[in-house]
């Protein structure tokens, strides 16, 4: 009797549609949703990269935070967690992949960051708006580059990007 049962299952899957009940999603639709914007070259505005404490504290913080919900502690004046939709605000994480001083378990796989200031820039082999490109998008002199692109697809804004370039420029 059982053999005659699951034979009868058998032939009903069988001659059965299960078209209307298997999830076949559009992947060219997900394709385009996910992919990346067109890389953009981002101009650094006037006073962007400043000596003001309290802009290389809201740096600091995005370099060594990922995201408002599991941030070590509050952000500065200036920042805050959530966005005005009330999702987590995403921020730099950039010590995942970067060293930096006073870093507390940083990464390894972008470049050393440590006395950038005086290692690239004070030479001339760098200056501030690489660096301000390098944060809003890398794929401008990188096109394989696997840094978060931040200002193309809006991760972080302008004042961001500032903060964050006056903070790896500064000296600690």
């Amino acid at each position: 009797m059982r053999k005659v049962i699951l034979l009868a299952i058998a032939a009903f899957l069988n001659a059965a549609d299960l078209s209307q009940v298997i999830e076949s999603p559009d992947a060219a639709a997900i394709l385009k949703k996910d992919a990346l914007p067109a890389a953009k070259i981002f101009a650094m505005p006037e006073g962007c990269v400043t000596e003001d404490a309290a802009a290389i504290e809201r740096g600091k913080y995005i370099f060594h935070n990922l995201n408002g919900k599991v941030a070590k502690e509050n952000p500065p004046e200036g920042l805050t967690r959530k966005l005005a939709d009330g999702k987590d605000k995403q921020f730099g994480n950039c010590v995942a992949c970067h060293n930096i001083e006073g870093a507390n378990g940083y990464g390894n796989i972008g470049p050393e960051l440590n006395n950038y200031k005086a290692l690239y820039m004070d030479n001339g082999a760098r200056n501030a708006q690489f660096v301000y490109q390098k944060i809003a998008d890398a794929r401008i002199d990188n096109p394989t580059s696997h840094m978060t692109i931040n200002m193309t697809n809006g991760l972080m804004n302008e004042r961001e990007v500032c903060d964050l370039t006056s903070y790896i420029v500064s000296k600690k």
